[in-house]
Parts: structure tokens; sequence; C-alpha cells
């Protein structure tokens, strides 16, 4: 194609993924041609208003094997667009270590942040052949260094440096009473890794020394000693009692879901756990014996969770992963991916042997295991999504990402490096899972860039699912409160919710959405649609999800759009109900009760409301309907493959408040009219003959097990 052609493809390119998916067609091209030209071309791309245009510049680049692309890249990480240094730090790790370019990176490491774990992730690659460069570096800045945050990121660094250049100094930190203990806690850390070493040791001697003193510290010290002590993750011997391990990072989940719509605690959380419960279900003919799901926690959960796993062979088990850190929300954790690949090693080796690990997200968690994964030897089955894929796409659409803010949007999104992240994830598993959509084929190819039809043995559709035994519970209970019967405790909170509505507002329909306060989710855009609209009169708006007493970044932003549109202090009287998050059970009764209403308080016929750009599934929606619900839910994605438009529900361009807002509505008047009496009962077969969880852990322990026979002939398990 040529080097100019190539640049002005991605120029040209009609939509913004189109340009991402170019951009590794301008990569190859500056591979194959790394001439003067090519180099010149680039250098001066790096310049363009098009901060789409600039990035792929930096990234291809990156392909020429060339003093000149050396230097610019280096000099780019000192680049006033800030954008264009991280993105500089990612694509220079490709290269041989520049000395020049290592003093710039430790700078970003101190900086932290995602441009931070870019940067570190760099030092890392570079240490392996220059491991006395990086060590003295960073050593260097730590002389220079006395903020506690800012030491803790160069310690953590110093620790994947391999060798006795580094042990010295972390074993001196971690015994220096008068560092700040987050300090001692990454050196503590580090210390856990150096498992080949002539100091082992004296490292065991030290942290056995630590555990003594009890605290957090010592708590620390301990999971450094599970580290050193090692472990298998895979089992040599044949064997058809397959343990699973399954993950997200971004929840504290617990088998009895009590945190769901808290922070990133959504439906995955939820899924995970009643999905794990039905793979080792004893009464079932699935041969999964045990389900790892691991997820975020404390040191001492952490603690306790390798005795737990070390101590269980069947059955659903949930193991902890400390990331040594406040909570943060999902596009904020990608500075923890030293912590949560340490964690994720530690109970893949507690387990005593894993058949596989199953991801699901282009997160920090999964960026992560896929290192853990193939340096164990632990097959991957990973979940395909065009996500950010069709973030990106309805933004685009929307005119909220253009080519002119892209790199400023990136900033924060990190779109480029998740994307890439979804390709790499789903060219290295050893099977691809894939939601149910309209155009799957045709979505796959163009907006990932996988050809699914080229190797289809090695990809399966699986819808997800959901329990239909809590969802009949739920509509049971709200069914009995409707027709007078004493109110069950969950719902006897939504009663005396209800009862701080004023008299004027008692007795209209609800308007009900579940999930996390997050923009993707859209929750202020359903608060705009219906604060502006007539529904604000005809119904009452509840949102159940979120953590209102400690709110994350992403909830104080959809807190403050709601709030500009219904103030705080006139929520009630203006028929808005926020009560933040509940336990999954208690929801199911609260969403059942939207159909069935509440005497005196809530009129029967309510709508189920998703708001969000986009949606590759569904859980909450699915549950939604399965109480017998209409429901709106986005054009696209997993919903337009179960929703029958005018039926079950009324599908709509979400991202567009306008079309939400009618779709509300239309949603509305249906449900209000009464001519559809059938609905509920057609809204629940849907999900009952498709979409449970049972259903689906058939689906998936038939992966499972071809991907351990296939390597289990290959000799690898």
């Amino acid at each position: 194609m040529g080097i100019q052609t190539s640049l002005d493809a991605v120029r040209d390119a009609e939509h913004i993924v189109d340009a991402l998916r170019l951009a590794d067609d301008l990569a190859f091209e500056a591979n194959r041609d790394p001439g003067v030209r090519t180099i010149r071309i680039l250098t001066a791309a790096l310049r363009d208003d098009d901060q789409l245009v600039a990035i792929a510049a930096t990234h291809a680049l990156a392909q020429v094997f060339d003093e000149q692309a050396d230097r610019a890249l280096s000099q780019l990480l000192s680049s006033e667009r800030t954008f264009l240094r991280e993105h500089a730090a990612w694509a220079i790790g490709s290269r041989i270590p520049r000395l020049d370019a290592i003093g710039r990176l430790i700078a970003m490491v101190v900086e932290g942040g995602f441009g931070g774990m870019l940067a570190q992730r760099t030092l890392e690659q570079w240490a392996f052949p220059t491991p006395e460069h990086i060590a003295i570096g960073l050593e260097g800045a730590l002389l220079g260094v006395r903020a506690s945050e800012e030491r803790y990121r160069l310690v953590e660094t110093l620790g994947l440096v391999r060798g006795p250049i580094a042990t010295r100094p972390l074993l001196g930190i971690a015994a220096d009473e008068g560092e700040d203990e987050q300090v001692r806690v990454a050196a503590v850390s580090a210390l856990g890794q150096r498992r080949d070493e002539a100091a082992t040791a004296e490292i065991r001697a030290f942290l056995d020394g630590l555990t003594a003193g009890g605290g957090y510290l010592a708590d620390v010290a301990r999971l450094a000693l599970v580290d050193l002590a090692g472990g298998t993750a895979v089992r040599d011997e044949p064997h058809d009692d397959l343990t699973v391990a399954q993950l997200f990072l971004h929840a504290d989940i617990d088998a009895d879901l009590s945190h769901a719509g808290s922070g990133d605690n959504g439906g995955i959380a939820t899924l995970l756990v009643r999905l794990g419960d039905a793979l080792v279900d004893e009464t079932s003919e699935r041969r999964v014996e045990r389900v790892i799901t691991m997820s975020r926690g404390s040191v001492q959960g952490a603690v306790e969770s390798v005795a737990s796993i070390r101590a269980t062979t069947e059955g659903h088990v949930y193991g902890r992963i400390p990331l040594l850190s406040e909570p943060v929300n999902s596009a904020s954790a990608w500075p923890l991916r030293v912590a949560a690949r340490r964690g994720i090693r530690r109970m893949l080796r507690a387990a005593g042997g894993v058949d596989l690990l199953h991801l699901r997200m282009a997160d920090v968690g999964s960026l992560a295991a896929a290192d853990v994964a193939r340096e164990l030897d632990v097959p991957v089955v990973f979940t395909v999504a065009p996500d950010p894929h069709a973030v990106i796409r309805s933004m685009d659409l929307a005119g909220q990402l253009t080519r002119a803010n892209f790199g400023e949007v990136d900033e924060n999104e990190h779109f480029w490096f998740r994307t890439r992240l979804v390709q790499r994830l789903a060219s290295n598993a050893a099977h691809s899972v894939l939601f149910p959509r309209p155009q799957l084929e045709k979505d796959m190819r163009e907006l990932v860039g996988i050809d699914v039809t080229s190797h289809p043995e090695r990809h399966t559709v699986v819808p997800e699912g959901i329990d239909l035994g809590v969802v009949d519970r739920g509509v049971a209970e709200a069914a009995a409160l409707a027709s007078g019967l004493p109110a069950s405790p969950a719902l006897a909170e939504l009663t005396a919710l209800l009862e701080g509505l004023p008299d004027a507002r008692r007795g209209l329909p609800l308007l009900v959405s579940v999930g996390r306060f997050h923009r993707v989710k859209g929750m202020a855009s359903i608060v705009d649609a219906w604060a502006t609209g007539p529904l604000r009169d005809e119904a009452n708006l509840l949102l159940i999800g979120g953590d209102l007493e400690s709110p994350s970044v992403d909830e104080q932003e959809q807190l403050a759009l709601m709030d500009a549109l219904v103030p705080a202090s006139h929520r009630l009287e203006r028929g808005l109900l926020l009560p933040g998050h509940r336990p999954n059970d208690t929801v199911a009764r609260w969403v059942a009760a939207a159909r069935f209403g509440v005497p005196g308080l809530a009129a029967p016929r309510g709508v189920y409301v998703c708001g969000s750009v986009k949606e590759e599934f569904g859980i909450a929606l699915l549950e939604a309907m399965a109480s017998g619900l209409l429901v709106v839910a986005p054009d696209g994605g997993g919903p337009a493959t179960y929703v029958e438009r005018g039926v079950t529900g009324i599908l709509t361009q979400t991202w567009n408040v306008s079309s939400l807002a009618l779709a509300m509505w239309e949603a509305f008047a249906l449900a209000q009219s009464g001519t559809n009496p059938g609905q509920p009962e057609a809204s629940r077969a849907t999900v009952e003959r498709s979409f449970t969880v049972e259903a689906m852990a058939d689906a998936l322990v038939g992966v499972y097990d071809g991907v351990h026979v296939e390597y289990s002939a290959a000799g690898v398990a």
C-alpha cells in the first residue's frame, strides 16, 4: 500500500473504530519499508492536529528499526502532549533499551497514573537485558523523592528487576523502620518474588521475623512467604475433575452479593457468583469439580483465602487479590498491575492445579492474568466482546469523541490500549466465547478485527444467563404484597422508601433501573430523559445502585449530572428515588414490585429502563424481563437478540437522550394501556427458554472440556 497511502487511510477513515483498525496496517507498512521517507512522514504526523493520526504515527514509528526512529520516540517521552507521552512509553517498550529514555520513563513512573504503568511496563521489559542500568536509575531517583506514594512506585518497579543488584536495596528498604509503611510494603512484596536467588534463605529469615511483629506489614510478609514457597498451577497427571478459575478484579465479590451495584460491583459480579454455583452444582451432570472466583480483597482476606483454597478440592471458593491500595474504579486501576499479577499467581498456585482460566474483560485484571497464565502455562478462555469498540462507536456517533479530542479522551478511557488488549487476549486464547449479536460476524470483523469464521472450532457463542429461582421468589413476594399480604423484609424497605414521597406522587407507577453509577451505564441519561419530558409527571424514577455514602469518582460524576437536573434536596419532591446499592436478592424483589405495584404507594405495570451506552448482553435486563416487566433496551449488542420490539420491550439508541426519552414514553404508554396482557408471560418465557444460568453453565462446560482435552492430548495437562 505504501506508507503515505496507509497514513491517508487512517486520516480519511469514516469512523474512529475504522481508523483504529487501519492503524495496524500503518504499522505494518512502516515495518515493511523502514526507510528515511517513512521516518520523515511519520515524524511529521506526530505534530498533526488529528490526535488519532498522531497516535497511529507513534506506534508505527516503533516498527521502524532505525536510530532516528528510536530518537524520535525517546523525545516523545517529553512531549507537551501528554497523550503522546503515554503512547511513546508504551511503543518504545518493543525497542532495545535506550539509556537516554530510562530517566524519562522513571520520571513517568514517579508521576504515576496510566502513563506510569506503561513506563513501568517498558522498564520491566528492559530490565531483562540491562538490569544494572534500570536498578541504578531507580535507586538514584529514590534519593531525590520523598513522597511516600512516589517512593512506593519506584520501589515496586525496582522489585521487577531481577538479580542481586536489586535484592540488597529492597532488603534495606523493607527493614528501614524510618521508611513509610506503604513503601516498606512495596519492598516486602517484591522480596516474595525472588525465589531463585542466592539470598532466598536470608529473605525468608527476614520475612519470618516481620511476621512476628503483627499488623499490616506482618500480613504482607506472610503473603510474601507464600509467594516464596511457590507451587504448581497445572496438574500433570490425567484427570477429569476440572478446576476452573474466573476473575473480576474490580469488585469485592461475595457469595451473598451484598455489594451489588456499588462501585464496579455490577452484573458481572452477580453473574460470576451464580455461574460458579451452577458449574459445581452436584445435582447436574456437569464435570466441573471446583470453581475459584478471584476478586479484590484485603491482605488479611488474601492470607485466609490461600488457606481456604488449599484446603478445598471441590465446590465454589473465593480468592482475594490484595491490590495494596484503596479501591479505585476500573479506569484508574491500571497502575495496580503488579499487585494484581502477584495476587493472581498466588491464588492459582494455592489451588494446586488449575485446568483453565476464564477471562472476560479488557481491564487490568485480564492484563495481569494473561501474563500469569503465559508464565504458568495455564490455558485461557476469553469472552470476546466489542468493548470498548461499541462505546467508541456510540461516542463517535454522538459527537462526543472526535479526531480532535481522541488523545485527550484516551488519557482517561485508554481506548487504544484496551482495543489492542482485546486483540491480544483473543489471539492468544485457547478458546473464545462470544455473546449473541444481531450481526455477530460483521461486528467482530469490523469493530474488533477478528474473523470468527476463520477457525470456527475455536469460537463458541454462549448467551449469559440468570438464576430464575431468585427472580421467581421476588415475583411471588411482590405479588403477595400487591394482594394485601404483609410485606417481606426487602419489600418493607421499599415501602418505607416510597412513603417518603409527597402525597401528590404516591400511587404513580415506577420506572426502575439497576446498575453501576457509571457513564457507560447511562444512569444520568435516564434521569435526563425522565426529568425533561412528560414522564416526570406520570411516573416516579427508582435507580438502584451506587455507593452514595462514599461515592467513587465515576459515581460522583453521575450524581453531579443528576443533581444538575434534580437537586438532591428536591429528589423526593419530584419523584426521584436513589436508595443506593442493595443485595441482589433485594433488588429482585424491588424490580418485581414495579410490575405488581405497592398498595397505596406505587401503581402496577411499571417499566424497566436500561440506559447503557452499550450492553454486551444485559444481566439486569434479563432479570427484569423474567420478572414480567416491559423493558427499554439498547438497539444493539445482546439485547437486540432477545427483546422483541413492541412485544417485550422497546429498543432505542440509548446514547441519544431524545431517543431514550421517546422510547421510555412509548414503553410506559404500552405498559399502562394493558393491551398486551400476555406480555409478562412472554417476557419470562423468553428468558426461561434460552437465558438461564444453568443453560449457560452447560454450554461453558462443553467449552472447558474441549480445552482440557486438547491440552491433555498435547501433553500439557
